[in-house]
């Protein structure tokens, strides 16, 4: 694999083609990441004098089997630009190489124990099943996030509100594999709906488009079930 350096707007040295060689070494880079397909560097100019301190632009690009992982950043010249943005990358790398290999050691907890893990959680009896807060008419009755089920119901082991900006899939498969899960909620930044990324074997990947369909939304409406029922 190479290093490809191009310069937008602005001549790319050989001096720099040489420090990038340096600075980026592939060696290291395909220890934490060993499926590197490619990757880029891209350095451009800003003439505006009144952003003279951050006046160089360098972005480096890493595509892989998994998500592409991009880092830039800007200084007074190239040099010190590219030294920033590869230090990003190292970071990110590092993050999520550990991430993989954590996920990978990682064991499956039982019922009985996830309120050993997670604090919060409804309280489980011998059996591993949900204790009952309280009996209505001789039926176990469970407080169970915001839902209150009787008898054997789902079990939520926690409940969590996120507030979501709309991104790419491209974003959202970086974020997945950022945070180590085997799945991403999202909101898709092109059609607005709620989305789900999920892992499906090795680097392969699924995603899953939410839409919303107005014929069953008015049959579900209360005025809409008053119409058919008269």
């Amino acid at each position: 694999m190479d290093i490809v350096v191009k310069g937008r707007k602005t001549e790319v040295p050989e001096r720099f083609r040489k420090h990038v060689a340096e600075k980026l070494n592939l060696e290291k880079i395909q220890k934490l990441d060993g499926k590197v397909i490619s990757l880029d560097v891209e350095v451009s100019k800003e003439p505006n004098p009144r952003q003279a301190d951050r006046c160089d632009r360098v972005e480096i690009t890493l595509r892989s089997r998994g998500p592409v992982i991009r880092a830039e950043a800007a200084a007074s010249d190239p040099y010190a630009a590219l030294d920033l943005a590869a230090e990003k990358l190292g970071a990110r790398l590092r993050k999520q190489h550990d991430k993989r290999y954590s996920r990978r050691g990682s064991r499956r907890i039982s019922a009985a124990e996830v309120p050993q893990h997670v604090p919060g959680v409804a309280t489980l009896n011998g059996n591993g099943d949900a204790a009952a807060d309280h009996e209505q008419d001789g039926v176990p009755t469970k407080k169970v996030g915001s839902l209150e089920v009787q008898g054997d119901g789902p079990l939520v082991v926690r409940e969590k509100n996120h507030v979501a900006a709309p991104m790419t899939l491209d974003q959202a498969l970086y974020e997945m594999e950022l945070v180590g899960h085997d799945f991403y909620l999202f909101v898709d930044s092109e059609t607005k709906e709620p989305s789900v990324v999920y892992r499906r074997h090795a680097y392969d990947y699924g995603v899953i488009h939410l839409r919303t369909d107005t014929m069953v939304t008015q049959t579900h409406s209360p005025d809409a079930g008053g119409a058919l029922g008269g």
